[in-house]
């Protein structure tokens, strides 16, 4: 795994949580990437989760949805007691995480930014998120993730 390691992994580490890493490789300007991605990995797209960054009312949060579905920006700003949700910036996200876009991890975030993960998470024994660097997923137990990311779980995502 030399080479491999990211501020996700290394919190994985420091925590001593349980996860495995898997590469892939599709380019991040395909279209309906997430797709590509779960098909890379051999697994349901269900269970390959995207992290987005958004604003809620003028504040930074993560939503961190199935790859099959879209955001809800109506019920992620319900679920965090706010009136109204953007997706923030592609420069501001890439600055307050720490990662850059098609990379961008619920876990290890340069700053720690509410996160509010889909509750379909909690149908699956272990999730796909990124590892933090474009080609790397890590998968985990979702009551890890949550553990991780002080998440909140709720329907955010709109299928």
């Amino acid at each position: 795994m030399a080479g491999q390691g990211t501020p996700a992994t290394a919190l994985l580490n420091r925590r001593k949580v349980r996860y495995s890493t898997h590469p892939y490789d599709v380019s991040p300007d395909a279209p309906d990437y997430g797709a590509l991605v779960a098909a890379a990995l051999g697994v349901p797209p269900e269970r390959v989760f995207k992290s987005l960054v958004t604003e809620v009312d003028g504040a930074l949060a993560v939503a961190v949805v199935p790859v099959t579905g879209e955001l809800d920006l109506k019920a992620l700003a319900a679920s965090l007691g706010g009136k109204r949700a953007t997706m923030a910036d592609r420069a501001v996200a890439e600055r307050a995480t720490g990662y850059v876009r098609g990379g961008i991890s619920p876990i290890g975030q340069r700053k720690r930014l509410p996160t509010v993960l889909d509750a379909s998470v909690l149908a699956h024994h272990t999730v796909y998120v990124s590892a933090g660097r474009r080609g790397l997923q890590v998968e985990l137990a979702p009551a890890d993730l949550i553990a991780l990311t002080d998440a909140a779980t709720a329907p955010i995502a709109a299928h």
